[in-house]
């Protein structure tokens, strides 16, 4: 049977292949999305906080029942909840994860006797499952905008500035291809003004990504502006260096003002439409970041959903929703919102995890027989990707050369799972 010329969708765009291809019969064939945010112990928790402990249930009552949970994961346990989400975000076309770990010490707060343990155990799971990770060990410090100590249950994620650049630099140490190394600042209320400034003095001249949770909650903009006078991106922009290496996740909450002052900065924000929806946050203001020219990726964070078309399809309909009108990510010279959606998200998301090897090498092929995709041309192919159903339509996923996912499964899909369970089971048990 004589093979097809091939199309491939690359950060320039589509591209035709000759029918000597050796992807030829795959037919459809894009470059990998980047996951631009992710916890990974939170995959475990994944549908265990949908019932009610509040009348009035929030991000806030959710964070207490995560650092339950937090409080109970192991080293072994965050390697296998990771190998799990990393296969799961490979079968679904991630290829790469920033992941933005502040799960550092044991539970009571004492470093264990390698500090770096907990970011090791990821490590390991990044390379042996075969994604790209870009890994940012979390700076956090106190529990509020005052300042205040962290509580018990955040005892585990601090850290002294010391201890901290003295973690980074072990962890820069391992880096290598696959593996990148930035930094990440909590929040504005975890991370003082002070010790921001002396942390971002510390690695000046070294460019590395730069990742911050920041105006996630109504209730966090309320007490910046209280107690440091302006809200937490307002803030930001005039406080520290925020350039293209930075990426604000979130950045659901904001004024105009701010919007103009993050596309002028360079930064992207890192949208995680299915956790803010889950968590109750709010719509990032797509419409007019798009209008203004800002860049952007997508993150799975809590990962109640690890599906790239599900956080792209979900950030277009967010907005149809508030506006009551359709097809609102397209531009003058793009009318497809699923093409604009993803070429969008892919630019965004190399320029946001310091992955450049990325973005040639990196890719999926789509199954050439879901029906989904019949008939489908290059006009229509990324329309019906991202908004046609919820079959996963990936059916090989390769980085960096090597093919870690065929006929829609991980290379090591079965022993993974069987890893997950006993680690689900022993953070059950009581």
């Amino acid at each position: 049977m004589p093979q097809r010329a091939f199309h491939a969708f690359l950060p320039a765009g589509w591209t035709r292949g000759g029918e000597d291809d050796a992807h030829a019969a795959s037919r459809w064939r894009l470059a990998g999305l980047p996951n631009l945010h992710s916890h990974a112990f939170q995959r475990a928790m994944a549908g265990l906080a949908e019932r009610q402990s509040h009348p009035e249930d929030s991000f806030w009552t959710w964070r207490e029942l995560m650092y339950r949970f937090a409080g109970k994961v192991t080293p072994d346990t965050q390697y296998a909840i990771a190998c799990q989400l990393y296969a799961e975000m490979l079968e679904s076309g991630y290829t790469t994860v920033c992941e933005f770990h502040y799960l550092h010490h044991q539970p009571d707060g004492r470093p264990y006797d390698d500090p770096a343990e907990m970011s090791l155990a990821l490590a390991a799971a990044a390379r042996d499952t075969g994604i790209r990770l870009t890994l940012l060990p979390v700076l956090y410090m106190t529990g509020g905008f005052d300042g205040r100590a962290l509580s018990d249950r955040q005892r585990r994620f601090g850290h002294t500035l010391d201890a901290y650049l003295a973690l980074l630099q072990s962890l820069r140490a391992r880096g290598n291809d696959m593996l990148k190394v930035g930094i990440a600042l909590h929040s504005l209320r975890a991370v003082p003004e002070a010790a921001m400034r002396e942390l971002l003095a510390a690695v000046a001249g070294t460019p590395m990504p730069v990742h911050i949770h920041i105006a996630e909650q109504i209730g966090e903009v309320q007490d910046c502006q209280a107690l440091r006078g302006a809200r937490p991106v307002e803030w930001l922009l005039a406080n520290a260096p925020v350039d293209a290496n930075w990426t604000l996740v979130h950045a659901t909450h904001l004024e105009n003002a701010e919007v103009q002052g993050i596309v002028a900065s360079g930064a992207t924000v890192a949208i995680c439409p299915t956790t803010e929806a889950n968590l109750g946050d709010g719509l990032f203001p797509l419409r007019e970041f798009l209008a203004a020219g800002g860049h952007w990726g997508v993150g799975s964070d809590s990962h109640v959903s690890v599906s790239p078309v599900e956080e792209l399809r979900w950030l277009e309909y967010g907005q149809r929703l508030v506006t009551r009108r359709r097809n609102i990510a397209v531009s003058a010279g793009q009318p497809s919102t699923g093409e604009l959606l993803y070429a969008q998200a892919l630019a965004g998301g190399l320029r946001a995890c310091g992955q450049s090897a990325a973005a040639e090498s990196d890719f999926v092929l789509l199954d050439a027989h879901a029906p989904a995709l019949a008939g489908a041309t290059q006009t229509d192919l990324l329309d019906r990707y991202v908004f046609a159903g919820n079959r996963n339509l990936v059916a090989e996923t390769h980085v960096a050369g090597h093919r870690v996912v065929a006929a829609g499964r991980h290379r090591n899909h079965d022993a993974i799972a069987r890893c997950y369970q006993q680690a689900m089971a022993a953070l059950l048990a009581d």
